[in-house]
């Protein structure tokens, strides 16, 4: 095996305390989701295997893996070598890994996996009278969201905001974590997890909010692509592996973000109607009584 190739998968950057919140995140989901599927199993209650579905903790606990790589396989370790690496990351924790756990709609598995008291407390912040609630729907609105997600995703491509996230530890951290808690509340709102406090969108309106993160992503992605320089110069002070020379690690990167990026809200988008149309074929057909009668006839619209 070449040796760099050698290098590259063994770099694993094995973090104690990202190890130590991964277990935990996934311990608690398994325990409530176990909880969940035992009580509908006892329990007469229409589709009672919803609950405890098996491709719910397959979801949830394949997003926490998949988190695990983004943040201590060599992705994250080459990251600050090659920006492709480094975008690459970022599609994980901004496009993959947040839809990924919402569809397991984790929060009533991860309460059912905690001490009663835990779930009890919860239960009161996050109830109809709760002030609590009122100020996470107000600060969550899906407009605010939206608006703070393109903030965020641009701001962390500043030149400055992203040389300096290389340089120092703590900021790499940061800008990670933003872009994670970030996108897990914009795609709250697409895929409609709980907890349900928000008026709930339409699904016209889910489509149209997914293809609204689309221009941003691809205007950031074409900016890097055919910019006529380095962007991130601390890329040029760094060993060049792989062959490839600061510009064209540069244009793989910049590719990368715009159109595999771009085609993850695609593909949500297309996922989204496919649903909507689903849901419209399964509606009953009108019976007869309700558009042949005479009254109907004479409807606004169509009287003569």
């Amino acid at each position: 095996m070449n040796s760099t190739l050698r290098a590259t998968l063994l770099s694993w950057d094995l973090r104690l305390e990202v190890i130590l919140v991964l277990a935990l995140a996934g311990t608690i989901y398994t325990i409530g989701w176990w909880r969940l599927r035992e009580r509908s199993r006892t329990n007469l209650i229409r589709n009672r295997w919803r609950a405890g579905a098996l491709w719910r903790p397959v979801a949830y606990l394949g997003g926490v893996l998949l988190l695990a790589i983004a943040l201590m396989s060599p992705i994250d370790v080459l990251g600050g070598q090659l920006l492709t690496m480094h975008m690459v990351q970022h599609i994980l924790l901004v496009m993959i890994i947040p839809p990924l756990l919402l569809l397991a709609n984790p929060l009533p598995f991860l309460l059912w996996g905690m001490p009663k008291n835990v779930r009890m407390g919860t239960h009161r912040i996050l109830s109809h009278k709760s002030r609590f609630r009122y100020y996470l729907r107000q600060a969550t609105g899906p407009g605010l969201v939206w608006l703070v997600f393109v903030i965020i995703y641009w701001g962390w491509h500043d030149p400055n905001a992203y040389n300096l996230a290389l340089q120092s530890p703590f900021v790499h951290d940061l800008e990670h974590l933003s872009f994670f808690l970030v996108s897990m509340l914009f795609w709250w709102h697409v895929i409609g997890a709980g907890p349900r406090i928000h008026r709930p969108i339409s699904p016209i309106g889910r489509f149209a909010y997914v293809l609204t993160a689309i221009p941003p992503n691809m205007l950031a992605g074409l900016a890097i692509v055919f910019a006529s320089g380095p962007i991130y110069t601390y890329y040029e002070a760094m060993p060049r592996i792989w062959g490839l020379s600061v510009m064209e690690d540069q244009k793989i990167g910049g590719v990368i973000m715009w159109v595999p990026g771009s085609m993850m809200y695609i593909l949500a988008a297309l996922i989204l109607i496919s649903r909507w149309l689903q849901q419209e074929e399964r509606k009953p057909a009108l019976p007869q009584s309700a558009w042949a009668s005479d009254e109907a006839l004479a409807a606004p619209g169509i009287k003569k």
